[in-house]
């Protein structure tokens, strides 16, 4: 069908451009969504016709190239709808990728500055607690959001957080801020789209992802005797986009204590420290952020993961390279964060920066081709 589309495409105009390619895709998508749009479960992927235009585009340029001189530098035309991003910008949006409500302008009408500080001195001393109230403190944490953006978008360090603001960085906390600040419920949805698709991801990824790629199949031979989906599917991801597990995760001997852990082994963005040689035998996690344990105790996997990933949109982190492919693809099926435009993943010189990543685009469409082959 590509090749039949790009064929008469080419009889109106020699060098279609990515506007004309998009408009196509646009159209074609839009006649036939059931068949072609970007879909994961009911939810649509970005604009939906991403991985429809990639198609577009490489056949184009597939058609194109015996008659272009390898020596030519493609030029940015006026009618191209990539945004050139200043230096000095970049950062700013990679930051509010996925967020509705990351720079508060005003304080609330009934706040002060003398409020929220009386707030914030109240949860530090509830803080050190061994119980207190979840949902006073979440109300207590909601009044002073503001203040926490501003503390945070101003780059307060990891470990100023930790001392001014420590139920940001336990679940209750970190839950609050990411729903006020993406508008999302973070363990909700978490749960309820991997309820909904991860059973139809993890039977792909262990049959015909092992078929591809030879270390999906080493990892899934691998697998823990007590398997849990949760854990085959994080671990069989970071295989299938061939990423680094030790950026997202660092094991520690069992009885391990916070002072004991070699902060220096860590990576600077959000990890799980696992307590124990195997996510499924492990009962206790740690997360530390900047190679500072933010966290020394959270009891399930499933809080690990949601802590972990919320950590990058909380405190302003871009995805590393290593695991960009991986986090991309958790964020879009399992947190239903869908930008159209712009990138979490930290920028590379000289890179172009897509949409959405076409590593995760093509997982999508192998995904949705198999469960219409098996349907």
């Amino acid at each position: 069908m590509v090749k039949i589309v790009v064929s008469e495409m080419m009889k109106m105009c020699e060098s279609p451009s990515k506007q004309n390619s998009t408009v196509i895709a646009k159209k074609m998508v839009a006649k036939y969504p059931a068949s072609l749009q970007d879909v994961i479960d009911g939810d649509i992927i970005g604009a939906g016709y991403h991985s429809l235009l990639k198609q577009i585009q490489n056949r184009v340029e597939n058609v194109k190239r015996t008659n272009v001189p390898k020596i030519r530098k493609r030029s940015r035309t006026e009618d191209s709808d990539t945004e050139e991003i200043p230096a000095e910008r970049r950062a700013a949006v990679q930051d509010t990728y996925g967020c509705v409500n990351w720079n508060v302008e005003f304080m609330p009408l009934n706040e002060t500055k003398e409020s929220q500080l009386e707030k914030q001195e109240m949860m530090k001393i509830k803080s050190k607690a061994t119980n207190f109230d979840s949902e006073e403190v979440s109300t207590l944490l909601k009044a002073t959001y503001y203040t926490q953006r501003k503390d945070i978008n101003n780059g307060a360090s990891i470990q100023q957080l930790c001392e001014n603001w420590p139920f940001l960085f336990q679940e209750v906390g970190m839950c609050t801020h990411f729903k006020q600040l993406t508008g999302i419920d973070l363990k909700e949805m978490f749960l309820k789209s991997l309820d909904k698709k991860g059973q139809r991801l993890l039977n792909f990824l262990k049959t015909v992802g092992a078929e591809k790629k030879p270390k999906v199949m080493q990892t899934a031979a691998k697998l823990d005797v007590l398997s849990e989906d949760l854990k085959d599917v994080v671990l069989l991801l970071l295989a299938y986009f061939d990423e680094k597990e030790e950026v997202m995760f660092h094991y520690v001997e069992e009885s391990c204590l916070v002072e004991d852990v070699d902060v220096d082994k860590l990576p600077a963005t959000p990890c799980i420290i696992v307590c124990g040689t195997s996510c499924y035998t492990s009962k206790l996690f740690m997360l530390s952020i900047d190679q500072k344990i933010s966290t020394p105790h959270i009891s399930t996997f499933v809080a690990a993961i949601c802590m972990m990933f919320s950590s990058y949109y909380c405190f302003n982190i871009h995805y590393p390279l290593e695991l960009g492919s991986t986090l991309e693809f958790i964020q879009r099926c399992f947190f239903s964060i869908n930008p159209e435009k712009g990138t979490k993943v930290e920028s590379r010189k000289n890179k172009k920066q897509l949409p959405v990543n076409p590593r995760v685009l093509t997982l999508i469409a192998d995904l949705a081709d198999h469960e219409w082959r098996t349907d």
